[in-house]
């Protein structure tokens, strides 16, 4: 990511170490461990905060595991061995080369690591028919800080619990998942629909938050919110986009609609049919590329600088507090480019917020995603956007969560708090981090980590700490 590269004042790790077996990140666990460098372990290096490649602490050590990309898929039982090096876009693309039935539910971006993802959750469009990724693992290998190989049944049922939403690197080196491969239809059912403040943005958006995460569960109507030239005097505005995935055909989504949520006002020509693959490159915005883009490692987003911040809302916005929104989102542009509103419900609320570490489960109505981008190379853009998102994020605090203000771990953010530098954090101050990602699950993750690595040796700016 731009913003960590030189002359950004950040610590260089001594080597980059790509594994090609197992024993080499055995290996360069013992090492570390003697010569008291930490590890930061990479699998696709999409951290928003670039823990997994970068350290406010020297001496470290990057275990970066691009090798490890293996992936077996099992047809007759739908399910799939993953190794952790491997992208969400190599996972889909070597699913749909198997069968045209099986899917599974986690991210839009292609280019993310699985390690990292699965072990933050993995949110994604089908998650509110299927969950989210961490709810589709079924078993596991991670090195341990004493360099074993477990897994499931050698771990223990409270370790695999915690990879699965609390983040791995606080654990261990994971190696691969075992994932269960989820049913989809032969045809599902993509639409964009367009609609500025002067199409009754306002009034669809109010509407949205009380529709969309009540709405049949194989329906996911996400909303992205950005500026537009408006059709009056060339002026700005806001536009909603709502970007869907249904889990079917038209025929049975347009009645769907017009049922629950008529002031879309979506039409057939808005709706194309498609295999679940396609609706992968239609979300990453590939549509029309061969499918092996998938298999594209790099992303696409380089000289450009970023920063990401995530709320959750549990009581509708309303009509007042949308429109306060849109004020502050169009006079102050260079605090934030898109929020994106992500619907809950469904298989979601369904399922216990002690189920995995990722506590967001029933009664969140959607999550929040801020980004602002930028250009302008030099510290001054850094910090004048940095401020502005920060701003933004401040002014949000009436409409969002509270005690704690929730956050979503794989939108990683360090302005929630960090941890000490060293080896020694309270347990109170990472809970002022940990509790926004974890909610009641944090203190069962302080006492997992005491239980496996009591030595902290597996840290970062924000590992869960031992007791």
């Amino acid at each position: 990511m731009e913003r960590f590269l030189p002359p950004a004042p950040i610590p260089k790790p001594l080597v980059i170490v790509t594994p090609l077996v197992e024993s080499h990140i055995q290996a360069a666990i013992y090492c570390s461990k003697k010569h008291d460098m930490q590890i930061r372990v990479r699998s696709g290096g999409h951290d928003y905060e670039g823990l997994s490649y970068i350290s406010y602490e020297a001496p470290f050590v990057i275990v970066d595991l691009v090798n490890f990309q293996s992936i077996t898929i099992d047809v007759e039982n739908s399910t799939a061995w993953v190794q952790v090096g491997a992208t969400l876009g190599q996972l889909y693309y070597t699913i749909a080369q198997k069968s045209p039935t099986l899917g599974f539910s986690a991210g839009v971006c292609p280019t993310v690591g699985v390690g990292g993802h699965f072990s933050g959750g993995g949110y994604g469009m089908m998650s509110r028919n299927y969950g989210i990724a961490a709810d589709n693992i079924i078993d596991a290998r991670l090195i341990d800080v004493n360099g074993r190989i477990l897994d499931r049944k050698s771990m223990g049922e409270d370790l695999f619990w915690a990879i699965r939403g609390g983040g791995g690197a606080s654990f261990g080196v994971i190696i691969a998942w075992h994932i269960k491969l989820l049913q989809v239809p032969e045809t599902v059912t993509v639409f964009t629909v367009n609609r500025t403040l002067e199409q009754n943005a306002t009034k669809i958006v109010h509407r949205w938050q009380y529709v969309s995460g009540k709405i049949d569960e194989k329906l996911l109507l996400r909303l992205f919110l950005r500026r537009a030239n408006s059709s009056q005097d060339g002026k700005e505005t806001v536009q909603a986009s709502f970007v869907t995935l249904y889990l079917g055909g038209v025929d049975t989504l347009l009645p769907l609609m017009e049922q629950s949520f008529p002031e879309l006002g979506l039409a057939r020509s808005d709706c194309i049919e498609m295999s679940w693959i396609d609706s992968i490159l239609y979300f990453a915005s590939l549509s029309g590329e061969p499918l092996d883009v998938l298999l594209n490692r790099t992303s696409s987003v380089s000289g450009t600088y970023f920063k990401g911040k995530s709320d959750y809302v549990t009581e509708p916005i309303s009509e007042t507090g949308l429109e306060s929104i849109w004020k502050r989102f169009l006079e102050y542009p260079e605090e934030m480019n898109e929020m994106q509103f992500s619907p809950y419900g469904g298989r979601l609320s369904e399922i216990s917020e002690s189920a995995t570490p990722f506590p967001h489960r029933a009664g969140t109505l959607y999550s929040i995603h801020y980004g602002v981008v930028w250009t302008e190379a030099g510290k001054s853009a850094l910090n004048r956007h940095i401020r502005g998102i920060r701003r933004f994020y401040s002014f949000m605090t009436p409409y969002v969560t509270k005690n704690p203000r929730s956050a979503y771990l794989n939108y990683r953010d360090l302005d929630v708090g960090v941890n000490n530098k060293g080896k020694t954090t309270s347990y109170e101050q990472a809970s002022i981090w940990g509790l926004k990602y974890y909610g009641i699950n944090f203190k069962r993750l302080v006492h997992v980590k005491t239980k496996v690595d009591p030595g902290n040796f597996f840290r970062n700016e924000q590992s869960i700490p031992p007791l």
